[in-house]
Parts: C-alpha cells; sequence; structure tokens
C-alpha cells in the first residue's frame, strides 16, 4: 500500500497498517495480532470498540450525523454537557463548551482567559505537551520537533521547571525558579494563567510534586492568576480516578480535556468556572464539528462505563500488576537498562538507562522493533525518547496484560 500521498512530516511509531481491534488486541493487515499498550496514544480507555460505545454510535447515526450546534442546537450536546460538568470533581458551578480535541480545547482555553483577567501572558512547564497547534506549540516545553522551522510563535510564554519525583526536581527548586522569573523576567500582574499537566505525558509520565501544586494553587489565588489543568491524557480514568488533579489537593479553574473522552471519537472539552467561561461575547466560543451528535453520543457512553467503581478497580488492577512486574525485574536484574518506574496508578512509564544513569533512546527505539515482532505495540515519550509509555486500555482482560507483560519481560532481557 502506497504512502506517497501522506504527508512525510508526519512520524510513524510502528510501520504497519492496521486492519481492526478489540479492547487491548489489534490485527494488521496481514492478518498479525497484536497487544496495545499504545492505546491511541490515551485514547482508549474503554479499548477498541467498546460494545456501549459502539452501539451509542450506530443508533446516534441513524438519527443525526451532523448539527453545527451554535447554528441549530442539538439534544446529544446538551444531555453530554450536563453529564460531563456533574462529572468533574469540583465544588464550584462547571460551565463549559465542546471542541474538536485537546489543542483545540487549549486554545479555546487561552481566548476565554485572555478575556477575563485582560492579560495575555502565560507560565508553562519544561516537558509539557498540550498540542500542535500554532499556539500550543509555544505552550509546549521541548523544541525538536514541534517547535522547529515554524518561526515566531503567539505568545508571551515563559517555561518553568516541572517538579516531579519522577524527574528529580523539587518542589522548592520550582518555587525558586518562579522567584527568579518573577523578579528578572515578567511582572506578576501582567500573568493571564499558568497551564500544568497533573501528569505530564509527552514527558514520561511525570507526576507533579503535591506541595508545588498547592502551592502554586495559592499563589494563583494571591496574584488573581488562572490555573488550568491539562488533563486530556490524564483525564478519564488513566490514574484510576476521574482526573488526575483530585490526588493533589487543588481545583483548577479550567480543565482540557480531549482523547479517551468519547471512546475513540474525536472529541474534547474545556470546562471550568462558568464566570470563566461565559466572559467572552456571544459567538466568541464555537465551531463548525465541535460537538458532533456522533461524538457526542460515544462520549455518553463513555461516561456510562466510567464509574467511580470501574476506575477505582481498573486502575488498581493495571497498577499492580504492572508495579509487581516492575519490581521483580529489578530485583531480578532483568536488564542493565531498566530505569525508573515513573507515574501514578495504571499512567506509568519504563526509562531506559545506560549503566551510567544517562537516557538509553537506542535500546528504546530496538525495544520498539523486538516487541512488534513478538505481538506487543509500545510508545515512546521522554525529552531524549527514552522511556515507555504505557497505555493499554483501563478495560484490558488480565490475562491479555499479563501477556503482554511477559512479552516486555522478554524483550527487555534481549537488548544490547
Amino acid at each position: 500500500m502506497s504512502r506517497e500521498t501522506i504527508s512525510q512530516s508526519i512520524s510513524i511509531v510502528h510501520p504497519i497498517s492496521l486492519s481492526h481491534g478489540k479492547n487491548a488486541e489489534v490485527w494488521d493487515t496481514t492478518g498479525k495480532r497484536y497487544i496495545d499498550f499504545v492505546g491511541g496514544i490515551g485514547v482508549l480507555n474503554l479499548g477498541h470498540c467498546h460494545p456501549g460505545v459502539v452501539e451509542a454510535i450506530r443508533e446516534q447515526a441513524t438519527k443525526l450525523t451532523h448539527s453545527a450546534f451554535n447554528a441549530a442546537p442539538h439534544t446529544p450536546y446538551i444531555e453530554l454537557m450536563d453529564r460531563l460538568t456533574a462529572f468533574i470533581p469540583v465544588n464550584y458551578t462547571v460551565s463549559g463548551m465542546l471542541t474538536n480535541s485537546g489543542a483545540e480545547a487549549a486554545e479555546n482555553a487561552l481566548k476565554i482567559v485572555r478575556g477575563a483577567t485582560g492579560r495575555t501572558a502565560v507560565i508553562a512547564f519544561d516537558g509539557a505537551f498540550h498540542g500542535r497547534t500554532l499556539a500550543t506549540l509555544n505552550l509546549n516545553g521541548k523544541v525538536a520537533p514541534y517547535k522547529q522551522k515554524v518561526g515566531v510563535l503567539p505568545g508571551p510564554v515563559y517555561h518553568l521547571p516541572y517538579p516531579s519525583a519522577d524527574n528529580g526536581v523539587s518542589c522548592a527548586e520550582a518555587l525558586k525558579a518562579m522567584d527568579r522569573l518573577f523578579s528578572v523576567e515578567i511582572d506578576i500582574s501582567d500573568v493571564a494563567c499558568f497551564i500544568i499537566e497533573p501528569v505530564q505525558g509527552e514527558a514520561g509520565f511525570l507526576a507533579l510534586d503535591i506541595a508545588f501544586a498547592q502551592a502554586l494553587r495559592r499563589f494563583c489565588d494571591e496574584h488573581d492568576i488562572l490555573l488550568i489543568a491539562d488533563e486530556i491524557q490524564s483525564g478519564f480514568g488513566r490514574t484510576g480516578q476521574r482526573f488526575a488533579f483530585s490526588r493533589l489537593g487543588i481545583e483548577p479553574d479550567l480543565i482540557l480535556l480531549g482523547k479517551s473522552i468519547a471512546g475513540g471519537v474525536p472529541l474534547g472539552a474545556v470546562v471550568g468556572r462558568k464566570a470563566l467561561m461565559d466572559n467572552l461575547p456571544k459567538g466568541g466560543l464555537g465551531g463548525t464539528y465541535s460537538g458532533n451528535p456522533i461524538a457526542c453520543a460515544a462520549a455518553l457512553a463513555t461516561l456510562d462505563a466510567m464509574t467511580d467503581e470501574h476506575l477505582q478497580e481498573w486502575g488498581s488492577q493495571q497498577e499492580e500488576a504492572i508495579v509487581g512486574r516492575y519490581e521483580a525485574w529489578r530485583s531480578q536484574r532483568l536488564s542493565p537498562y531498566l530505569g525508573r518506574l515513573t507515574g501514578v496508578g495504571a499512567m506509568r512509564g519504563i526509562e531506559l538507562t545506560s549503566t551510567d544513569g544517562t537516557p538509553a533512546p537506542q535500546q528504546l527505539t530496538q525495544l520498539l522493533s523486538l516487541a512488534r515482532d513478538a505481538g506487543l505495540l509500545l510508545m515512546p515519550s521522554g525529552r531524549s525518547r527514552h522511556i515507555i509509555r504505557l497505555l493499554a486500555p483501563l478495560t484490558i482482560e488480565p490475562a491479555v496484560l499479563e501477556e503482554g507483560l511477559d512479552i516486555l519481560q522478554a524483550c527487555l532481557k534481549q537488548l544490547v
């Protein structure tokens, strides 16, 4: 199958062509089976072709395939926003809008905070990933490949170190860098918002330091700065609870949603304090496809499946399996390249490092190939592309999860 008609600027991790999938298993066009630990890069927390989602899509497609909500509202959008805002675990009144993607949610959030504060500056964090659109590129805490060759980006945006036990940056170090930023680079009164991931995804599943999160919330309150939590990858059960910000003991002002919100159908959202969401003039928010009826139906079915009981059970089972295997591998000294286990809950990464502790990206590239040949799909991450990102569906059958971990174990042992 020729790929000459596809832009060569799109990077492909696995050079295969998938045909179909079911829960945590996929098959390529040659009929080869794989266990999927990529999950559409965090989109498939409910797995491939979840029966409830498929049925919701099928039923909605017989009723209404599209209506631009800002032209003529439709019931699935209204029902979803009622359910979604009730699903957000905060103590204030929540309002929001639907988008086509997480990046579009981030773009709209920037408009919302500008309108609410009259300020333009944004503080983001090293290692961050918030999207590939022009404004979100500047939020990303990594140049290659996202910011290369695209010139001056919308701003102003400043970056701080991301404090996490997973990367060795302490709360004190991050707060010291923040103090320097406001002493040297920018006046606090010019800052509209901070945007932060409770668990960084692209950086290799780094869990935010809880003390820093709470200090940041206090700082924002003291200086009338808004706090945006990007839950696009960490949300909808990835860490074993609805959203990862809950473990931090804070409530963000705006929350970005996407990926697993609709079981594989493109959809995103920005939700938060109603006064913020309502501050722009009529017509300031919206979009032709935003909140498409079929996507809304899929999201409603997704919320049906994501009860707190299910999320806790799925997250605990996957966390116990991954942590148990990792600890066994470390005690057995399975591979000299086996580094730290990062992340929380079922949102886990495994570092590959050399004996001196430096990143080992060549070994990760080798691991991707070995695992794929053995029937396991893995996803790389980390600034040096040296961390395996484990994103198996939360609904993965225990036997299939163990089979996948068996393959990973065998391949780690083969690294040279």
